[in-house]
């Protein structure tokens, strides 16, 4: 929130907050495969990326503990950015700015369905859909996306907001999340 306000009153801050390849790599401003995570587009982006982080992140961090739950968040949000700097500058999207913590809430999505596969949630509030059905859903949703989709949203941020959560859980727990989805169902 306090970002979000200082971006509001101070819209050029967004620039050296916000991912943007160019200024990354050649402007050296290398905090910002970190700091994009801070930084949203306006409040709706910011309040759907909280409320996310709300509704998943508080039973994640009951599960894992807050210690380990902020380096999970950090750490996952933080090597989305780089991957997605790493895309952008590959691929000459040098014009892009990424932000937002999406990235970082797919990992904790991720993170609650590896602990609770079977946890029923409401999607509008009326569709029932177990969290492991879900994650995949929006896999699968975020592929279909990034291959055929046009827009401002970072499909592939999404994606190795997953990928890196799911990793986390192989190196640091010794879990695999795919092998918990299986198990449960």
């Amino acid at each position: 929130m306090a970002v979000f306000f200082l971006t509001s009153i101070s819209p050029g801050l967004t620039t050296y907050l916000a991912m943007n390849p160019v200024l990354t790599i050649r402007q050296y401003l290398v905090w910002q495969p970190f700091s994009y995570m801070f930084v949203h587009s306006g409040f709706s982006h910011l309040l759907f990326n909280m409320l996310g982080l709300f509704f998943f992140g508080t039973q994640v961090e009951q599960e894992m503990g807050s210690y380990e739950f902020l380096l999970f968040y950090l750490l996952t949000g933080t090597l989305a950015g780089v991957v997605s700097l790493g895309i952008y500058w590959f691929t000459g999207s040098y014009y892009v700015f990424l932000l937002g913590a999406s990235g970082a809430v797919f990992s904790v999505l991720l993170a609650f369905a590896t602990y609770y596969p079977n946890a029923r949630l409401f999607i509008f509030g009326i569709i029932p859909m177990r969290a492991a059905v879900l994650v995949a859903v929006y896999t699968g949703i975020e592929l279909f996306s990034q291959m055929f989709g046009r827009g401002n949203v970072a499909h592939l941020t999404h994606l190795a907001g997953f990928l890196f959560a799911y990793l986390y859980f192989l190196v640091r727990f010794g879990i695999d999340p795919i092998r918990q989805f299986r198990s449960r169902w």
